[in-house]
């Protein structure tokens, strides 16, 4: 049977392709996909082809030419181009393509229902944990981009080591030995992408499923996504005063712990605590996760050092993020880790991403190494401590009866708890009105968790907070 024009004149106008010759292609294994064509069946000569399509004739017979090496067409001289395949059976379709059916493991299934995790595109009252990004130095930036490409622009092109530049894990190094008292060498430093990433690391190295994991409760959802995704059975750390309770005749395979700036609650693990927990770690050979994800934004006092600063023992794997000090699409983060883990965790950092952007890792260890990275945190932290001053004075004045403080603490948000009324209808009726609330419930596995939010301040101009909490006000309680 011979093809009419026809059906390839409304096909080949609807495709998108690059190139005439690309969409003729595209056209052509359409139709012989769908089974509207079958072996043995002529196409049209070249010559009718193009005059019908308003083409060339070249570009027509370059494209019967790709697809006869494709294998779809076959030509004999003097007598046509015919379709060469046989579609196997059932193969043809029949109707408009769908979805395939699909079946995701039990794994998968738990961590779909988790939701994911989504953070905001743009700034919004009251997006938590996002920096503001008009106040970074662009204009610097850009002057240390143009001068490392210059020097380095084709080395840094290649492919890099899983560990990470060695220029960014010594700035990384010299970094937190000075801010954080943490105790390494550039050798325990791997460059990640994000601290997500180096908790997934963490979790498929060191987890086996049905592995005891302790996790704060409250705590970072991304977290127990992360260990829960090997399987792991979670254990809740519950918190006091002094931050994470001390778990009592249980063993754990690992810890997970926000000491410096505990989330959601802000509060900061005592020395007394820190010690206990090192203790302990020590005694159950346990390790400890510490996360220090915002410690770099204090505001009513210097902070505590980290807990692997008093680690004698190497338990405590330390991970911290450039996102939230820098800006988040930079997509750099830190893991400092006891040697011998060091080549474990760079073989399956290679079998993931392989590595890090080495133009971003460049750039940033330029940015840290001439102090630009310590003059920009004085800078926000002067900024954030009085945006974090102004949304505490306007929640007391028009919210006080409404809205209770959980701790002033440090950070880039404000946990506060709601003394009446319904945290997911509120938050509902807020999104109405352009206002994003984090919902603090969703953070507790305990079964009755305080209803509230996590109210994020750092990426808003003193106006935006006022409307914002105007808008608050006006919700129906």
């Amino acid at each position: 049977m011979a093809l009419t024009t026809l059906p390839l004149i409304s096909l080949f106008a609807a495709q998108t392709a690059l190139t005439l010759r690309e969409k003729l292609c595209a056209t052509l294994r359409q139709l012989i996909n769908s089974g509207k064509v079958q072996k043995g069946d002529r196409l049209p000569s070249s010559r009718l082809l193009a005059c019908d399509l308003s083409i060339s004739r070249v570009t027509v017979e370059a494209a019967y030419s790709q697809l006869e090496s494709e294998g779809y067409l076959y030509r004999l001289t003097g007598r046509g181009t015919y379709v060469a395949i046989v579609l196997p059976a059932g193969r043809a379709e029949k109707k408009a393509p769908g979805d395939a059916k699909i079946s995701l493991s039990a794994r998968g299934r738990s961590i779909i229902a988790t939701g994911g995790c989504t953070d905001p595109l743009f700034p919004q009252a009251f997006a938590a944990g996002s920096p503001d990004l008009r106040a970074f130095p662009h204009s610097l930036w850009r002057r240390i981009t143009a001068q490392t490409l210059r020097q380095n622009g084709e080395s840094l092109m290649r492919y890099g080591c899983p560990q990470g530049l060695p220029a960014l894990r010594e700035a990384v190094a010299n970094y937190l030995a000075l801010s954080r008292g943490v105790r390494c060498d550039p050798g325990q430093v791997i460059i990640v992408t994000s601290s997500q990433q180096a908790l997934q690391m963490l979790a498929v190295l060191l987890c086996d499923p049905g592995d005891s994991v302790g996790m704060e409760d409250p705590g970072y959802p991304g977290a127990r996504n992360a260990f829960i995704s090997t399987g792991a059975d979670m254990r809740s750390l519950p918190l006091d005063n002094d931050g994470a309770v001390l778990p009592e005749n249980t063993r754990m395979k690992l810890a997970y712990l926000t000491p410096s700036h505990q989330y959601p609650t802000g509060i900061t693990m005592s020395l007394h605590r820190r010690l206990q927990w090192l203790a302990w770690a020590r005694e159950h050979n346990c390790w400890l996760i510490e996360d220090d994800y915002d410690s770099e934004f204090y505001y009513d006092a210097p902070p505590v050092p980290s807990l692997q600063g008093l680690d004698n023992d190497g338990r405590v794997l330390y991970l911290g993020t450039f996102s939230k000090v820098m800006f988040p699409s930079l997509r750099l983060a830190y893991l400092v880790v006891p040697s011998s883990l060091v080549d474990p965790l760079c073989r399956l950092r290679s079998l993931m991403d392989g590595h890090s952007a080495q133009l971003m890792q460049a750039i940033t260890a330029e940015f840290i190494h001439n102090g630009h990275l310590q003059a920009h945190l004085r800078l926000m932290r002067r900024l954030y401590a009085s945006r974090r001053n102004l949304l505490l004075d306007e929640i007391q004045h028009k919210l006080g009866d409404k809205l209770q403080i959980m701790s002033r603490g440090n950070g880039l948000q404000l946990a506060v708890t709601l003394t009446g009324g319904e945290e997911e209808k509120l938050s509902q009726q807020a999104r109405a009105d352009g206002l994003l609330l984090p919902r603090l419930s969703p953070l507790y596995a305990s079964a009755s968790p305080p209803q509230g939010w996590l109210l994020g301040f750092s990426a808003l101009t003193r106006a935006e907070i006022i409307h914002a909490v105007d808008k608050l006000a006006r919700l129906r309680y």
